[in-house]
Parts: structure tokens; C-alpha cells; sequence
């Protein structure tokens, strides 16, 4: 947080998450200068009806992380499914893009209803200029795709759902 705006700034970050859920948006991400070594970057992401705060500072200064705050959402609405849950979830094995083609054009490895044999390529991740072939982890039925073409994943981040 900055140095000089600290009950300004815990003040900023529960607007954009209130932003967020009045807006029924997913995720925020701002930067505020304050000045050549003062600034405050906050991503603010809604998981599962929990928002969560993010906070990084300037590097000189120590940044306390905000407490996760529960959401407004009515109590009567459906719990949203995890996909990284479900026990068919793909997660990536490493931080990368996901490609679900060889190459641009191509036909897709898998598409929604496919039937995937253990081990068969399923995507693929490029971290580093390294093509990683990710395979099935078990035989089954794509359920579900949950990434696009060229999307950026997280180490963990659920690719798709193979039952």
C-alpha cells in the first residue's frame, strides 16, 4: 500500500470489490501511481462467492495482504461447481499458454465428447519455447474443454474434465 494513503487505499479496495459483486464481474486488476517509488496494484478475484484481495506495493515498501471478505451474494443462490474438484479435472502440470492444435488450423487433440485413451495427447502447453504434450491422465469421455486456444493457464489450473 502507499505510504501516505493507507486508510484511503483499505478504503479503494473494498470499493472494487464491491464493484465486483454489484457488477457480477470475476476479476479487477488496477495500478495507482502515487509517485516515482509510491504505488498500489490490487487485483481483486471472485471465486466461488469469496472475494479475495491482492495487494503488491512499490519494492521499498512492506505490502500487508487484505483479508478475503466474504461477498454480498444471496444466500439462496446455487453454489458454483470448481472444476479443479471434480475428480475428471486435467490440471496443468506447469505455468504456460495452452494450445488445443498442433499447430494454428489444425484439427483440435480432443474435443467436447471424444472418447481419450490413458496417455493419449489431450493439449498441449508451451512454457519456455518447449512444446509440452499433455496426456490423458485416464481413458474416458471429454466432458468438458475449460481453457481456449492460446489461453495463458497457472500451474494447478484445471484444463478440462474427462469422465
Amino acid at each position: 500500500m502507499s505510504k501516505n494513503n493507507t486508510e484511503a487505499d483499505v478504503a479503494f479496495i473494498q470499493a472494487l470489490a464491491e464493484l465486483l459483486n454489484n457488477n457480477e464481474l470475476t476479476e479487477l486488476s488496477v495500478k495507482r501511481e502515487y509517485g516515482e517509488d509510491d504505488s498500489l496494484e490490487v487485483r481483486v478475484v471472485k471465486q466461488a462467492n469469496i472475494v479475495t484481495t491482492q495487494v503488491a506495493a512499490a519494492p521499498m515498501m512492506a505490502a500487508p495482504m487484505a483479508a478475503p471478505m466474504m461477498s454480498s451474494a444471496p444466500a439462496a443462490s446455487p453454489a458454483i461447481e470448481d472444476p479443479a474438484q471434480h475428480p475428471g479435472a486435467v490440471t496443468s502440470p506447469m505455468v504456460g499458454t495452452a494450445y488445443l492444435a498442433p499447430e494454428p488450423g489444425a484439427t483440435p487433440f480432443v474435443t467436447v465428447g471424444a472418447t481419450v485413451a490413458e496417455g493419449q495427447t489431450v493439449l498441449i502447453i508451451e512454457a519456455m519455447k518447449t512444446m509440452n504434450h499433455i496426456p490423458a491422465p485416464r481413458a474416458g469421455t471429454v466432458k468438458r474443454v475449460l481453457v481456449s486456444d492460446g489461453t495463458a493457464v497457472e500451474y494447478g489450473a484445471p484444463l478440462m474434465i474427462i469422465e
